[in-house]
């Protein structure tokens, strides 16, 4: 029996080990996979935009700096705080907000990043984006292609197919798509390539176009946006986080330029 006891309380003391073992090796993989590139990716010009603890490459839309109370960085993420969170000037009414936007402008290229909304929220990743043209039109958000990010079963934008999580806003329905519930992080992609784009949310392609096609250019004339007359011109750009009020992450921000 006094061996028995023994060969038990060594068992446990080895699961005991192999445990933390486990949790410490869990701890330190989750450290390096946030906001890192690989040897790999380097190799393969992959460039980070966001390096998981700083706004170093991002301002506001027409600004020098972060709209101040609309942005955070929290847990390895970009978090766009909720409009209702955000302070209040003197005279009780919000600080003013805005887009963010890179300091950087963009051709063709790959870009990477993950995505995670509040319950009824609605947020997005836009390109193609001239700034100036933007301003001119008076306004602190962008104008520009929007790959959407929605709760598509509580926010009303899920009304139009066009406006639901992975479209491109306004224009053409994500389809054949996997949605990973609020509070979980969703794996995404724009490719922008000359004339051809892609989104793809969690592995699958559920947006494709050509800008030069009859069929993109119908889709541009329905949309909110026909009467800007180059918006589907290919642009040397910005890429922006999209701030529509509400709580939205991001975080692994990636991109890298292509022929």
């Amino acid at each position: 029996m006094k061996n028995l006891l023994l060969i038990a309380l060594s068992l446990s003391i080895i699961f005991a080990c192999t445990n933390k073992n486990e949790e410490k090796s869990e701890s330190n993989e989750v450290a390096l996979v946030y906001n890192t590139l690989s040897e790999s990716e380097i190799a393969d010009g992959w460039e980070l935009l966001f390096d998981g603890k700083t706004f170093n490459g991002w301002r506001g839309i027409g600004l020098e700096r972060i709209p101040e109370g609309h942005w955070k960085i929290e847990d390895n993420c970009i978090r766009k705080i909720s409009s209702g969170e955000v302070p209040t000037q003197a005279d009780g009414q919000p600080v003013k907000g805005g887009d963010l936007i890179t300091d950087k402008t963009f051709n063709n290229f790959e870009l990477t990043f993950e995505w995670k909304i509040s319950k009824a929220g609605n947020s997005g990743i836009k390109y193609n984006v001239i700034e100036e043209y933007s301003i001119k039109n008076g306004s602190t958000g962008a104008l520009g292609f929007e790959y959407q990010v929605l709760d598509d079963d509580e926010h009303k934008d899920n009304l139009n197919p066009t406006h639901r999580a992975a479209s491109l806003y306004d224009m053409i329905e994500a389809l054949g798509k996997t949605v990973q519930p609020v509070g979980k992080f969703n794996s995404a992609k724009i490719i922008f390539n000359k004339n051809y784009g892609e989104h793809w949310l969690n592995g699958v392609k559920v947006v494709e176009y050509d800008t030069d096609s009859p069929e993109f250019q119908s889709f541009f004339e329905k949309s909110k946006y026909h009467k800007h007359d180059d918006f589907t011109q290919h642009k040397i750009a910005r890429i922006v986080l999209q701030d529509h009020g509400d709580d939205c992450w991001y975080r692994n921000i990636k991109i890298r330029k292509l022929n």
